[in-house]
């Protein structure tokens, strides 16, 4: 994870298995121990859920990587830009 302190930006990497993504990896649960694995990394989803919500609320921009988005640089890097960008008004 990367904080800006002087942007006020904070850009979280989530790995797809223990941050629950969407993606193929997010879903899969072990075979071992399912009674052990789905209620944790339900608390680790609900965990970040949290965290970003306070995070923004004290006025934080978050960007959310996900393992998964890093195979592709091109569109990371349009995403890290774009994010990173300063606002002009």
């Amino acid at each position: 994870d990367i904080v800006l302190t002087r942007h006020r930006k904070v850009i979280l990497v989530h790995g797809c298995f223990w941050h629950r993504h969407t993606c193929r990896d997010g879903r899969k649960l072990p075979r071992s121990r399912p009674d052990y694995w789905g209620p944790k990394l339900e608390r680790n989803r609900r965990r970040d859920r949290l965290n970003i919500a306070r995070l923004r609320r004290m006025g934080w921009k978050v960007l959310v990587v996900w393992e998964c988005q890093t195979s592709d640089a091109e569109r990371l890097s349009s995403t890290l830009r774009g994010f990173l960008a300063p606002v002009t008004r």
